[in-house]
């Protein structure tokens, strides 16, 4: 009697081991079905899956495969689709003090004076498990936070000459600049060429991310200022820099 005491004892004790008391079935999925986390406090946010910094192609292939593409499928990417490219794009790989005047830390792209004037935004319509809506990077805590509760890409497009591109792609990047980050330290040489120097190496990573991922994109820049700043409500003091529709390829050009 005292050895099938015993045995349940040990029985229940690595029951209890495998299956904690209290434990959700959310709570024993995997880390990384549990990394995106939705937030509503007053804004809605996703913490956004962690990025791999090892990839299934070189570096020499992204390059030699990149292209501009324009004609995008009808299907949605992933999360972590995404939450690879805007790391690639903007993301931070060396994290600095809260007070450092490097915005956070060193990024995955250079900037003069590390002083990273760009602010990157996506404009969401078919992403896996977020909401459509426009969000805004934040690269401190790889995060995006909702600006506008509603789906903009037809309107961007509109705003952007009617390309087409804009509307069909399942997400949109959208670059914009606070000059006053690089003229209050370079002047006029801030404005004119340091931050198109910085907009051009961002552009160019994700050019090859999404190359990696086996998906496409195009650096547009034709639009109207005024109307893409009013379709992005855009602060005071930023201005419209560069749209990047994001998705499947229907044809190699």
């Amino acid at each position: 009697m005292k050895h099938y005491i015993s045995g349940i004892k040990c029985i229940l004790f690595v029951f209890t081991i495998i299956f904690p008391a209290g434990c959700s079935k959310s709570e024993m999925k995997s880390s990384k079905e549990r990394v995106l986390t939705k937030t509503d406090d007053t804004t809605l946010s996703y913490i956004l899956s962690p990025p791999d910094n090892k990839g299934n192609i070189s570096v020499e292939e992204a390059l030699y495969n990149r292209r501009s593409r324009r004609d995008f499928q009808d299907k949605e990417i992933s999360e972590k689709q995404l939450s690879q490219i805007l790391w690639a794009c903007y993301g931070i790989t060396s994290p600095r003090a809260e007070n450092s005047a490097m915005r956070g830390g060193l990024r995955t792209a250079p900037s003069a004076g590390a002083l990273y004037p760009l602010e990157i935004y996506v404009l969401v319509g078919k992403v896996k498990n977020i909401k459509p809506g426009i969000y805004k990077y934040i690269a401190k805590n790889h995060k995006i936070v909702m600006t506008i509760n509603r789906d903009l890409r037809k309107e961007l497009c509109a705003a952007a000459l009617n390309q087409e591109m804009i509307s069909k792609a399942p997400a949109v990047l959208f670059y914009s600049a606070i000059y006053n980050r690089c003229t209050e330290r370079y002047g006029n040489r801030g404005r004119e060429r340091y931050v198109c120097m910085d907009l051009g190496h961002s552009a160019q990573n994700v050019y090859l991310q999404v190359e990696a991922l086996h998906l496409g994109t195009c650096a547009i820049g034709a639009f109207n200022d005024d109307s893409v700043k009013k379709t992005m409500q855009l602060s005071s003091d930023e201005e419209p820099l560069y749209i990047m529709p994001i998705g499947y390829y229907l044809n190699k050009p």
